[in-house]
């Protein structure tokens, strides 16, 4: 590994810190609202008729699992509601089960808000992501850990016949490519090497960009008394998503480590790569040898990287593959993102298009599908073509995808335990409070619901 056993860690320091530098909040919107602090002034927007601007329920409570507010507090407003969450030392939040539901009181973080650790997560409040992106990713990978250091040679045979299991189901159903593609890539040794560092340096720090990027643009673009770059103070330019649509994909990763983790513990299967073990004796060993899969990216010329090779890295958790599962859920995101309504122009308007119904989005629609759907593609050919994992292990990944898109809330259940460590540490976490702003646009060829949220400050 070399030089790279320090700076790929670097990277993701980088990464992190240069992500709580981007979405820091300014001194003004970091400090805690009170009675006399003057309201924001009213958004504006280019080219829009009407503007409904409701102080209703706050979806950044709704998402946290917060009982909704009463009328009595929509009436009296951000400043004072929250003056009077910090004088309550409780607070309620809802447990949900599938049809069952029941609320539980749990200590009101609100009270510590003014001390040194609460200012500073007030000000820098991406530092909490990169604590819960510390928490999902650490604990992953103890587990994975655990699984390594605890393993078997039992355990090993097991994998090489799961895998041997795969790929007769692949023959069965005609797609079992893994060693056709990876022969043509080997013909072609530049792109080769290209698809091996693909495959080793991108999946953490590609990540890790993503959800500094999505908070910026869901989050950061949406604090509507600060002025940035492009964005006065009083107008939003982020996403309408805001920052419901952060903290479910954040939650949607948090789950695909959890199934995961469950599969590869129940169903431990080997990479392509490792079926050529020579050490291998028997029917089973000249088998797993005669389908010819090279490692690629830990043999000779290789692209090996810290996050891969050590000795606490579990090799037979080929199923279901994170690496596609991550990019299929960071593509589906980016290709589904809300945007902006100043970037929903179409790109032609003429009389022919509205006659034949043509539909033609934006430029930036468009490349929104082009980059949702390049990155997932790119990913998925270089765990195929390295040998590292099986097509039916990303069918998995994106199974796995799918179940963490669509129950992802779930882990909300545990917000009363997280307020328990904050109220033990003395710690609040920032919560925006946001107003929900409905819009009535003028264009017809808007492809989003036309509904942003503006961030207020906490």
């Amino acid at each position: 590994m070399g030089a790279g056993a320090f700076l790929e860690p670097l990277v993701v320091v980088v990464l992190l810190f240069g992500g709580t530098w981007i979405n820091r909040a300014s001194p003004s919107s970091s400090s805690p609202s009170s009675p006399s602090s003057s309201s924001p002034r009213r958004p504006s927007w280019t080219r829009r008729r009407s503007a409904e601007i409701s102080r209703g329920s706050s979806p950044d409570l709704f998402e946290s699992g917060l009982s909704s507010p009463t009328v009595k507090d929509r009436l009296l407003g951000s400043s004072l509601s929250s003056r009077f969450d910090a004088e309550n030392r409780w607070h309620q939040r809802q447990i949900s089960l599938g049809l069952v539901s029941w609320t539980v009181t749990c200590p009101n973080t609100a009270v510590f808000q003014n001390r040194l650790l609460s200012r500073l997560l007030r000000r820098l409040p991406f530092l909490v992501e990169c604590w819960y992106w510390a928490l999902v990713y650490w604990t992953y990978q103890l587990g994975r850990a655990f699984t390594a250091v605890t393993l078997q040679e039992g355990t090993v045979d097991v994998a090489r016949r799961h895998a041997l299991q795969l790929v007769r189901i692949e023959q069965r159903l005609g797609v079992f490519w893994e060693v056709s593609i990876q022969r043509f890539f080997l013909g072609h040794p530049q792109l080769m090497a290209v698809i091996n560092w693909i495959y080793s340096f991108i999946h953490i720090p590609g990540t890790i960009a993503f959800l500094v990027w999505l908070y910026y643009y869901t989050t950061t673009r949406n604090r509507l008394g600060e002025s940035q770059l492009g964005k006065p103070s009083g107008v939003v330019r982020g996403s309408p998503g805001g920052p419901l649509l952060y903290q479910a994909r954040r939650r949607t990763m948090a789950v695909c480590n959890l199934l995961a983790f469950v599969v590869f513990t129940l169903w431990p299967c080997m990479p392509p790569r490792l079926l050529s073990d020579e050490s291998v004796e028997g029917p089973t060993g000249d088998l797993a040898r005669s389908y010819g899969f090279v490692d690629t990216v830990h043999g000779v010329n290789g692209a090996g990287s810290v996050w891969t090779e050590n000795r606490f890295c579990n090799q037979y958790a080929a199923m279901p593959s994170l690496h596609f599962g991550y990019s299929l859920m960071i593509g589906m995101t980016i290709m589904t993102i809300p945007l902006p309504a100043q970037h929903h122009r179409a790109i032609t308007r003429s009389r022919l298009a509205r006659t034949l119904g043509l539909r033609i989005p934006s430029w930036r629609r468009l490349a929104c599908w082009l980059i949702g759907f390049a990155y997932p593609f790119t990913i998925l050919v270089a765990i195929v073509a390295t040998a590292n994992h099986f097509i039916l292990d990303a069918v998995a990944g994106a199974i796995v995808c799918g179940l963490g898109w669509r129950y992802n809330a779930i882990l909300l259940n545990l917000l009363p335990l997280e307020d328990y460590f904050l109220w033990l540490v003395r710690i609040h976490k920032p919560e925006p409070a946001a107003m929900n702003i409905m819009l009535e646009d003028e264009d017809d060829w808007s492809d989003d619901d036309a509904r942003r949220y503006a961030i207020l400050p906490s």
